[in-house]
């Protein structure tokens, strides 16, 4: 018998090693298959931005359009937000919030007693020997850079796809006016040769729906959004949160009105833009960062009553056997008296 619970435990043992190289297997195979995801959109994205790859439609106008005849703005540079003051604020505030936040809450004893019970159930597998705290850190930043070239790349395809006109565009187009295209009026022009100014800036005014600015900006202040309201759970910010959240999305909302003013964008270039940028925060914060969607506690179990604080009523009452006899006996005797 000794020698069968032995080779019992031995089994055990190697069911549990057997099981646990499976799950560091797992593990490695879902690391890397997210590392060439994340691979994959990042070279999308410069395909999309810094090559010619992808070839923008040509879109026909009027030469009398009012609406394309607005002022040149000058280049992107010239902006009151210039793309690397955008492109720097979008990534290093979102990243701080939840630098700070992460580290904030671990160094509160409740609360992190409360994060690592939802690190436990939300990653499986024995393989991931991260500090709770850095397994966090890097799921929110990772799933926000993330978004934020899928957020690119989807801006750039409809660019590519509409090509719709900005603005500025006959400005910078410089139509021959007096030629036989431009003479009607109300004539339709589908000619991209008509157009005599500056080729790369004209390939830009051909870039505007939807607004890659307003997209960008919009989904970086949703997501931080998300991320204060639905995991920062401390008592001490009832007031910083609906702050700091009206702060990052009115700064957003502000980018996009700054493209209106400045003739870069039209009304629904902007609009599209925030639609798609809250479309992509909204989606991978409740689909796939799971702490978005609130924490759910596992249901507690009753705790077993005091007996001491208790009324002697709430007792069971058990009969004594000498109880059950003398009912027997008296039971008997009112038979022989009847």
């Amino acid at each position: 018998m000794p020698f069968c619970y032995k080779a019992n435990g031995y089994k055990l043992q190697v069911r549990k090693g057997i099981k646990k190289q499976q799950d560091r297997i797992i593990c490695q195979l879902l690391g890397q298959k997210q590392l060439v995801i994340m691979a994959g959109t990042v070279l999308l994205a410069y395909y999309f931005e810094c090559t010619d790859t992808f070839q923008v439609h040509i879109q026909g106008f009027f030469c009398q359009d009012g609406n394309l005849m607005k002022p040149y703005p000058g280049t992107e540079d010239e902006s009151f937000i210039s793309p690397l003051v955008l492109y720097c604020v979008l990534a290093s505030t979102p990243t701080a919030i939840i630098f700070i936040g992460e580290i904030s809450m671990y160094f509160i004893k409740s609360t992190r007693e409360t994060l690592i019970i939802q690190e436990k159930t939300i990653l499986t597998g024995e393989c991931c020997y991260l500090n709770p705290l850095l397994r966090r850190i890097i799921r929110f930043i990772g799933v926000f850079a993330f978004g934020l070239f899928a957020t690119d790349i989807f801006v750039n395809a409809g660019q590519v796809v509409t090509g719709n006109l900005a603005p500025y565009f006959l400005t910078v187009c410089k139509p021959n006016y007096t030629g036989n295209d431009c003479r009607t009026h109300h004539q339709f022009i589908n000619n991209g040769n008509i157009c005599t100014g500056d080729v790369e800036v004209i390939e830009k005014a051909r870039r505007s729906f939807p607004s890659k600015h307003a997209a960008l900006s919009i989904y970086s202040a949703l997501y931080a959004t998300m991320y204060i309201t639905s995991t920062i759970k401390t008592k001490s910010s009832r007031l910083a949160k609906p702050v700091l959240c009206l702060g990052t999305l009115c700064a957003a909302f502000l980018t996009g009105l700054n493209r209106v003013s400045e003739y870069r964008n039209h009304c629904s270039d902007v609009i599209a833009g925030f639609i798609l940028g809250s479309a992509v925060a909204l989606f991978l914060g409740i689909c796939v960062v799971h702490n978005f969607k609130g924490t759910h506690g596992a249901p507690s179990k009753p705790k077993p009553e005091d007996p001491r604080g208790m009324p002697l009523m709430a007792f069971p009452r058990v009969e004594s056997p000498l109880e059950t006899l003398s009912a027997q006996n008296h039971s008997a005797s009112m038979t022989e008296v009847t």
